[in-house]
């Protein structure tokens, strides 16, 4: 039987569930309802539960995530979703700026990126205490070079099995060039998005990219609903909201570098860039991780500040009474006060990880701005720690790898034990990007960023 994922609606209701609680609405009335019919928790870490629901508890399930959207949320004025209430919250606001990025730093970006991404690739879904007992097998820990399955126990491997779709192409043993991933697709999206519209895009503009671009299979959580939602014919930004219950996960995150890279020294144009991007999946929190990120890498493009302050320009675009700037804040000060990054994952693991699931943006946001302010932005600092972090960690080693990339300010800068395995090269089913070198996607993203 074919249980596809992210989108079963005696699925999704577990996660809506969990969401509304999150996000200020009281789901107790509801969930009673669903548990007395014999509706099951949400899956854990897959996207669908093993065996099919009743024709009845599936109906239930629909219905009842329509009245868990019709719930008043106590957070929605601090929390808004549309740019325009999202810039009056901010009272520092950037103002907007120019700047210029080299093709050297680019280049960097995305290498960074995709290392990131490849390091943290076999261990995506395992809890914490497996990646750090894989690393301690393997004599890599603290993380200082890709994973391996030599030398580990095979009582170790049998009992923390690697990422299935990953191991094959993502252990330093097996890497050969840059395996795709979504991570890497959803920026090769974006720089095609302004190659077709420039940055003046709407959301529907991304909208009409993905059903021409983007297989529906290589969509997960936020991204397939909304997929979905388009297809049944709701149209943007309502695709974001309909029994979506992950439209505050991190699918919106991993869009946003394209955004600031093609914005050096202005994050306020980058923010809102992330912004219309974000809109056709994402709401509130999940929008703002990807405004946040957009606006850090903007910030470092030109190469003239530091890691604190880009992720303080980062911070200046988040509305300050949501959870993403208080996690944010949190997370900074913690990785400040704190000299062992281990003691700073188990403080924010002991806050997040009950509440949150492993993929949620406000958790892996925080992560990813601890890593790279315990590791003073430095490159093999800011993508061990993110991955060794946990949660969602192919996804937050690219962001601190597109970051710190930046800031090293070219390939070349980056050790060569990391680099040597991708070869210069990537594998994508985006258009005709497949196979292209980084240099050369660092050449396309360089013109767009004089386009308007």
């Amino acid at each position: 039987m074919l249980r596809l994922t992210w989108v079963q609606p005696e699925d999704l209701l577990g996660h809506e569930l969990r969401q509304a609680r999150l996000d200020g609405r009281e789901p107790s009335a509801i969930e009673a309802r669903w548990r007395a019919a014999g509706g099951p928790s949400a899956p854990e870490r897959a996207g669908a539960s093993p065996h099919g629901a009743s024709r009845y508890l599936r109906l239930l399930a629909e219905d009842l995530l329509d009245e868990l959207a019709d719930l008043p949320s106590t957070l929605a004025e601090d929390e808004p979703t549309g740019l325009a209430r999202i810039k009056s919250l901010c009272p520092a606001w950037p103002a907007p700026a120019e700047g210029v990025a080299t093709p050297c730093a680019l280049e960097a970006a995305w290498l960074g990126r995709a290392i990131g991404c490849l390091l943290g690739r076999p261990v995506e879904k395992l809890p914490l205490d497996a990646i750090r007992t894989l690393a301690r097998a393997a004599g890599n820990w603290p993380l200082t070079t890709y994973f391996t399955a030599v030398g580990v126990p095979d009582d170790l491997l049998a009992a923390h099995p690697w990422n299935r779709r990953s191991a094959a192409t993502s252990l330093a043993e097996n890497i050969d060039g840059m395996p795709e991933g979504d991570d890497l697709n959803y920026p090769l999206l974006a720089l095609l998005l302004l190659q077709r519209h420039g940055k003046a895009f709407t959301t529907t503009d991304v909208a009409r990219l993905w059903l021409d671009e983007l297989p529906p299979g290589r969509t997960f959580t936020a991204e397939r609903v909304a997929y979905r939602n388009l297809l049944t014919g709701i149209e943007p930004p309502h695709t974001a909201r309909h029994r979506n219950p992950f439209r505050e996960w991190i699918g919106a995150l991993i869009r946003a570098d394209v955004h600031g890279w093609t914005n050096p020294g202005d994050p306020a144009a980058a923010a809102e860039q992330a912004h219309r991007d974000a809109a056709l999946t994402h709401t509130a929190n999940g929008v703002y991780a990807a405004m946040f990120t957009a606006a850090v890498i903007a910030t470092a493009a030109t190469g003239t500040h530091d890691v604190h302050t880009c992720l303080r320009a980062g911070r200046s675009v988040v509305p300050p009474r949501s959870r993403l700037a208080r996690a944010l804040d949190h997370a900074v000060q913690l990785a400040r006060s704190q000299a062992d990054f281990t003691a700073v994952v188990d403080e924010l693991h002991a806050r997040y990880a009950p509440a949150h699931h492993w993929v949620h943006a406000v958790p892996n946001t925080a992560l990813i701005a601890a890593a790279l302010t315990h590791a003073d932005g430095d490159f093999t600092g800011s993508i061990c720690r993110a991955v060794s972090g946990g949660w969602d960690t192919d996804s937050n080693g690219a962001t601190a790898g597109s970051v710190a990339g930046l800031l090293a300010g070219s390939a070349a800068a980056l050790p060569e034990h990391w680099r040597a395995p991708l070869k210069n090269r990537l594998a994508t089913t985006v258009a005709d990007f497949d196979g292209t070198g980084f240099d050369t996607l660092a050449h396309l993203t360089l013109l767009e960023t004089a386009r308007s």
